[in-house]
């Protein structure tokens, strides 16, 4: 009986002496607050989108009536990556003969010819090859490998209008054009649309969604797609509870069949919304509910297509890629600036959720100063580490509010690598320069 009291004794001083590691936390995600509403109560609803300039971005393919894009800008991909650079899903390189093969499936010769207007029938990939087989850099480096598809362009809503290029060789692909993007879509997902049918979808009064996700269907109850924050769909008519809208699906000879949807009134908005507290909410909460997902990859958003969409509703059109969205309105530059200065510039002259923050491959919005900290939201991957000289990443993976320094608590944080110490420049919506 000694013998046991003395092992229980010794068992109770050795687990007292051991601790288990604590799990790292980003001290960020705890201090500063990750709710909305926190950071509208200034918004004052003087920042105003133009509907009629939104809808001549949004409808520019179909108005261009032919591809806009060069031939060597559309194949960009073909020129970046190689059997020396890239990897395939079983993170091995891939061989010589795929590129081989995925140069002449693209059939360029045919670049241009078409110039067919089209639509979208559901959430689409955008493709860089006419392939679904995703394409990887080094998965042995921090940042790289799974889920950094590079062949993915971007996602493109339903009922979007584009501009057929030409198909692949065999024909399972069509390269289109968007209003915001361009590359290679499935032939399936795409439908042919007339000048009449043009014209109705452009004359009628638009109709902004404001809930991600919903299942739409048409007249006869058959399954259409889901919709998705930042899309619009032509007005018809509304009662008490209900909205009537056009959507589109797949006639005979790959043509666009106008149908009917009914959506409940609290997720439609005729016309685009006021810039105010109640909306900004609304919206808000419904993109910042998606995780990150590089290029929109598996129906997520990555940081630029997140405030894109985040926009669309209030009429402020943004492009795609974060370098693009930094160039609208009034450019301010932080180049040769301290961090310092960075921060009392920002806090001098931005305006909250009306100014972009920009460093190379990310870009973020301003939400005001809470505490002395200039606060930011972002949809963000991960945060650089370094261990012993090699590069690593905390995997974050979500939209989230931060500081400039989200992340210095980490044990291993890349000081180096800050937001703040990369900020580039800073740019206010809507205004100019």
């Amino acid at each position: 009986m000694k013998y046991i009291y003395t092992t229980f004794a010794l068992l109770i001083f050795l687990s007292a002496c051991t601790t288990t590691p604590k799990k790292e936390f980003v001290a960020d995600l705890k201090s500063v607050d990750q709710n909305i509403s926190a950071y509208v109560t200034d918004v004052d609803g003087d920042f105003i989108g133009n509907e009629q300039s939104y809808l001549n971005s949004y409808f520019k393919p179909w108005e261009d009536k032919q591809i806009t894009l060069s031939l060597k800008s559309a194949m960009w991909a073909y020129r970046a990556f190689n059997e020396h650079n890239s990897y395939g899903e079983n993170l091995l390189p891939r061989k010589k003969a795929f590129f081989t093969k995925m140069l002449q499936r693209s059939n360029f010769k045919e670049f241009a010819t078409i110039n067919q207007p089209a639509i979208t029938l559901k959430v689409l990939n955008i493709r860089a090859y006419p392939t679904n087989k995703p394409l990887l850099l080094d998965p042995k480096r921090a940042g790289e490998g799974f889920p950094f598809d590079y062949l993915q362009n971007s996602t493109i809503a339903p009922n979007k209008p584009i501009m057929i290029s030409h198909y692949s060789q065999d024909r399972e692909w069509a390269f289109i054009e968007a209003s915001f993007a361009y590359g290679w879509v499935k032939t399936a997902d795409i439908a042919l649309i007339s000048k009449d049918n043009i014209k109705k979808y452009e004359e009628t009064s638009p109709a902004f969604l404001l809930k991600e996700s919903l299942p739409l269907y048409d007249e006869n109850g058959n399954f259409l797609f889901r919709s998705r924050i930042g899309m619009l769909l032509p007005f018809v008519s509304e009662n008490n509870e209900t909205v009537t809208l056009l959507s589109v699906k797949k006639g005979l000879n790959n043509e666009a069949l106008f149908t009917q949807s009914t959506l409940s009134l609290e997720f439609v908005h005729k016309h685009i919304l006021k810039f105010n507290a109640k909306n900004i909410i609304t919206v808000f909460n419904e993109v910042s509910n998606v995780k990150y997902g590089w290029g929109g990859i598996y129906g997520d958003r990555d940081c630029s297509s997140t405030l894109r969409d985040f926009f669309a509703p209030f009429g402020i059109w943004l492009p795609r890629n974060s370098y693009a969205q930094s160039r609208v309105g009034k450019i301010i530059s932080l180049k040769g600036l301290n961090d310092e200065q960075k921060l009392i510039k920002i806090k001098r002259e931005a305006i909250p959720l009306e100014t972009l923050l920009y460093k190379p491959g990310h870009i973020l919005l301003y939400m005001g100063v809470k505490n002395g900290k200039v606060i930011v939201f972002h949809n963000t991957w991960g945060i650089k580490t370094k261990k012993n000289a090699k590069a690593g990443r905390f995997l974050i993976g979500r939209p989230i509010f931060s500081t400039l320094e989200v992340g210095s608590n980490l044990r291993y944080y890349d000081s180096d690598a800050s937001l703040l110490s990369h900020l580039q420049s800073m740019n206010i919506l809507n205004r100019l320069e």
